[in-house]
């Protein structure tokens, strides 16, 4: 049975694909079809969709850098848009009361504020997935959302202590010794090789935290979050990232099946969740005020409030609560699971346009910007460059070095992670932080001097965006770019590129040409 849910998954999912739209959206639509058949969600299906959540929190836990969550942007900004938010909708909730619309008319004060902090989480799965599909997780406003979205996962861990009672194990402490066993972890990772004892280890590390954390009474997701921080440190951490990636995003397959399968709606439900989602709209407002008055630049406060702004199947558990006190009805699980899907649905259509509406309303937005800026969001100018690589991972670090050889200081690197640009400053790279996508960027940066950008990038959607931004900047220098397929070197040349290297067939060319220099002069000819 499980693989005829699985196998409509597919085909809606592609279906979606062809069409241009987030494969996410036929995920949701194959719940929801296979509910209206008459199907029923499996204990195998709810496993799946289990594991797909703790790899994707595991996962996101190895990218993750502890010192992200201490700035002031992240932790009080995430605060300060809770507490307004509750405030505001609850009043809301009360207008709607008032008019007497039949959902809401058996609500008091006290559940239309719980109803409203149900609502006031974004959703982990889709914001990551989003952000892994668009190659922007460790962008600036990537890493903002991600920062935000754990902080809401402790605020709702506290929550369900206070609302169950449930208070922690005293053996809970020892938890802390998890920090003291880094040679452990160490020892392992550096055993375990690259093949399938690495992807081993990545499922256990990640399904060990969970357990772990469920035996003392704490939440098994924030153990897998936790356990995936500390491993984050070592430098295999990258490596386990991807090789869990498709694991992952499989799995997470299930859990959206498992959205849809959670409600059946009618008329009125479904338009009492449409009713929510007309709150949306304020969530975008108020992360994107909080964040302009917190002093981030239009551009970061605009993207990262725009990924935040939907409902989190964190809200299906709180409502379940409620519904297993008696406070709400049976009917408020299918509402909260409507609402949950179609903000999916919204933020998958709405961001994938995120970066040529920013470029729209630049001017408009700019103007809620604080004039004083954070350190982050100084520009950088690449003094001298005539070359710059985009994207500095193996192939950009491998193309750096080979025209550094070359050219010398004539050749700069640009990458979005600044854990990485740190670490290759060290190193001796000419290298700046810069996310080649932010219109703003390429506005302040001088670009009369550079004759050849080269994007090293996964993601051919950010190339053909990036090469549009140059387009915009009046860049008149040439552009190459790699691709990783036969079928992407078109739509790259279309969208402006000079060159497309195929990443397979160039590498096996180089490696051919670099072996011949081994043979004497002789055998050459």
């Amino acid at each position: 049975m499980e693989f005829a849910f699985i196998l409509l998954a597919f085909v809606c999912g592609l279906g979606l694909k062809l069409l241009g739209l987030p494969p996410l959206i036929g995920y949701l639509i194959a719940g929801f079809a296979l509910n209206y058949l008459g199907f029923e969600s499996t204990e195998a299906l709810q496993t799946i969709a289990n594991l797909g959540i703790t790899l994707m929190l595991f996962s996101i836990g190895l990218k993750l850098n502890v010192r992200d969550l201490y700035k002031k942007e992240v932790w009080l900004g995430s605060l300060l848009h809770t507490g307004i938010w509750v405030t505001v909708v609850n009043l809301l909730l009360l207008i709607v009361t008032w008019i007497g619309l039949d959902a809401f008319t058996n609500l008091d004060w006290f559940t239309q504020a719980l109803l409203a902090f149900s609502l006031s989480f974004s959703s982990t799965v889709c914001i990551v997935k989003i952000l892994e599909e668009s190659g922007e997780m460790k962008t600036r406003h990537g890493k903002l959302a991600i920062g935000v979205l754990i902080m809401q996962d402790i605020i709702a861990v506290l929550f369900l202590v206070i609302a169950t009672g449930k208070v922690p194990s005293i053996w809970a402490l020892l938890l802390l010794l998890l920090f003291f066993v880094r040679p452990v972890w160490k020892s392992i990772l550096e055993r375990v090789g690259h093949g399938e004892l690495l992807i081993l280890s990545g499922f256990i590390f990640a399904f060990g935290g969970y357990e772990l954390f469920s035996l003392v009474g704490i939440k098994g997701d924030l153990g897998a979050l936790i356990v995936g921080m500390i491993i984050a440190t070592h430098v295999k951490s990258a490596e386990m990232s991807k090789a869990l990636m498709n694991f992952k995003d499989i799995f997470l397959v299930g859990f959206f099946l498992t959205i849809g399968f959670s409600a059946l709606p009618t008329l009125d439900l479904t338009l009492t969740a449409l009713l929510l989602c007309l709150f949306i709209p304020i969530k975008f407002v108020l992360f994107f005020g909080l964040f302009t008055l917190l002093k981030l630049r239009a551009r970061t406060s605009y993207l990262a409030s725009l990924v935040l702004s939907n409902y989190s199947e964190f809200g299906l558990i709180v409502v379940a609560l409620l519904v297993s006190l008696g406070w709400l009805t049976a009917e408020w699980l299918v509402v909260l699971a409507l609402a949950v899907s179609f903000s999916f649905v919204l933020t998958s259509l709405v961001y994938k346009t995120s970066h040529n509406q920013y470029t729209k309303f630049k001017d408009r937005l700019k103007s809620f910007e604080n004039p004083s800026r954070l350190p982050e969001d100084i520009y950088v100018q690449p003094i001298g460059a005539k070359i710059v690589v985009i994207g500095l991972g193996r192939v950009g670090k491998g193309a750096y070095t080979s025209l550094n050889s070359m050219v010398g200081k004539e050749v700069w690197g640009m990458d979005a992670d600044p854990v990485r640009i740190r670490s290759l400053r060290k190193a001796g790279y000419q290298a700046m932080v810069g996310d080649g996508e932010d219109a703003d960027l390429w506005e302040n940066m001088d670009l009369s001097q550079v004759e050849l950008i080269l994007m090293a990038l996964p993601s051919i959607e950010d190339i053909c965006n990036i090469t549009e931004q140059l387009q915009h900047a009046n860049y008149s220098g040439k552009i190459a770019s790699i691709a990783r397929y036969e079928d992407q070197i078109q739509p790259l040349l279309d969208a402006g590129s000079d060159k497309v290297f195929n990443f397979f067939t160039e590498a096996g060319t180089g490696f051919a040409e670099e072996s011949l220099q081994l043979l004497p002069e002789h055998l050459k000819s």
